[in-house]
């Protein structure tokens, strides 16, 4: 970071909420299927077909605004954005005018110390949420040099998130979207599927000196993962930062991210609200909200991560960082509490989750589902390992590979293999002894001082014992041992 200049940001996020249906007409919201297989008159914008706003994308957006504790418009209406894409049939958007349903919310992030100075949390402001329609999907070059048209995503219902412009660093950016998708998932009101399109935004940054009115804003459009956040941003805040230091100006536009290339690219000048030509839909009346709708929407919310957050932390005696690592999906965080409470230890089911789980999870690229181990089968690894039947060593190495096998059950595979960790203090003397007088230079450089050699000695009588010794009978004989 360059300390002369500080960076404004702000995010648009868009959410594909999970309906049953689009946003004003019956065809399914689904991902995928046949081009172009679920529209309709509404959905393909035909002449005298009339939208039907969805109450399920309605609730969805209350749920949010609840949760982010914003106000929530007992008034709102519906707008015509006026724009020509090949993807977008009817020629305009339907989205929500002036008033949004969710106004005036906020979420909390760690902040960047760098940036700010000091350590904390930083509260973003969320400016409004407001419901609207997705548009189809343009593919590019996939038969020669032309493009080719699905209708399936228009009109899916979206729930676009404006954030004020409080963040000061891509890593604050991130943050931003990660609170957001770990908000909404857990709410239940999307999938967060970012590969599919179903969480994305769009980045503003400006580049100023602390202190000075906001500079020229430059739009990032449809970034789809934390990463590319982090890097777009990280780019356009030196990109913008070496053009003000040469003294030279640049107007407001729009880029895409090149993420082959590392770096932003001009795509078009940047829209103005004129450009949209809003106008009120005539086919849809203004949404008004009852109290009996907002007092259902609460009555539904889930223990948000915030708190459930801090129930980790109390419950299990975990700190920040594990039970917020813990939040990172909310089939993550069920599948943890579900090996603690049958393991009877929150902090052995934290460290197997953010450990051998977490492991496997990237190496394997799937879903926690896709692992088939039952939350029952991980809490008797763990319990075996507590009640010291099973050596920790073996059951990261041997025991917990074979149950992602499906090759048995952690106590069948401890007694058909013969598994179980020697814990008869007589027999653990024996090994120690037999590695002692084995290694006598090493023996006797330990006694005169050399203390670091002890973890090879450690490491000699565990390998001795297969790896099914107890490591604390192992250091407990040894010190006596090299007492003598």
């Amino acid at each position: 970071m360059n300390p002369g200049f500080e960076a404004v940001i702000g995010l648009e996020v868009h959410i594909q909420l999970s309906t049953r249906s689009k946003m004003f007409c019956g065809c399914a919201n689904a991902y995928g299927g046949e081009p172009n297989s679920r529209t309709c008159p509404v959905c393909l914008g035909l002449p005298g077909a009339l939208p039907v706003l969805n109450g399920e994308a309605v609730t969805a957006a209350l749920r949010l605004g609840l949760a982010v504790e914003a106000d929530l418009r007992r008034r709102s209406t519906f707008y015509r954005k006026q724009y020509v894409y090949p993807d977008l049939p009817k020629g305009y958007q339907i989205t929500q005018g002036p008033v949004a349903i969710v106004e005036n919310g906020h979420v909390m992030i760690p902040g960047d110390p760098r940036v700010r100075g000091t350590e904390g949390p930083v509260r973003v402001g969320i400016e409004r949420a407001h419901l609207e329609e997705d548009a189809g999907k343009s593919i590019h070059d996939a038969h020669g040099r032309q493009s080719l048209v699905d209708l399936n995503r228009a009109g899916v219902p979206l729930l676009e998130i404006v954030g004020a412009p409080d963040l000061r660093s891509a890593q604050e950016a991130s943050d931003y979207l990660k609170a957001l998708h770990r908000l909404v998932t857990f709410l239940g009101i999307c999938d967060g599927n970012l590969e599919e399109g179903s969480f994305r935004a769009d980045a503003n940054i400006s580049v100023r000196r602390p202190g000075e009115p906001f500079g020229t804003r430059v739009e990032i459009k449809n970034l789809n993962s934390f990463r590319f956040v982090r890097m777009a941003l990280d780019h356009e805040y030196a990109r913008q930062t070496e053009l003000l230091e040469k003294g030279q100006r640049f107007d407001p536009e729009t880029r895409g991210w090149d993420a082959d290339k590392g770096e932003t690219r001009s795509q078009r000048s940047k829209e103005a609200a004129m450009d949209y030509r809003y106008f009120p839909e005539p086919d849809l009346p203004a949404l008004v909200l009852t109290e009996a709708e907002i007092e259902a929407a609460g009555s539904s919310l889930p223990e948000l991560p915030e708190a459930r957050c801090r129930r980790f932390m109390a419950q299990h005696g975990l700190s920040a960082y594990e039970a917020g690592m813990l939040l990172q999906t909310h089939s993550f965080a069920a599948y943890f509490e579900e090996v603690a409470r049958a393991a009877g230890n929150g902090k052995q089911a934290a460290n197997w989750m953010l450990g051998e789980m977490s492991r496997s999870l990237n190496e394997r690229g799937g879903r926690l589902e896709d692992l088939g181990l039952a939350p029952g089968t991980l809490a008797e690894l763990i319990r075996l390992v507590a009640g010291g039947t099973l050596n920790l060593n073996t059951a990261k190495e041997v025991v917990f590979p074979a149950l992602l096998r499906g090759e048995g059950t952690p106590a069948g595979l401890v007694r058909d293999r013969g598994l179980a960790q020697v814990t008869d203090r007589a027999a653990v003397m024996d090994l120690v002894e037999a590695v002692l007088a084995a290694h006598p230079g090493q023996v006797e450089a330990c006694r005169a001082g050399k203390v670091a050699l002890r973890g090879f000695l450690v490491g000699q009588v565990m390998k001795a014992g297969k790896g099914q010794v107890d490591p604390r009978l192992v250091n407990e004989a040894l010190l006596e041992a090299l007492a003598r």
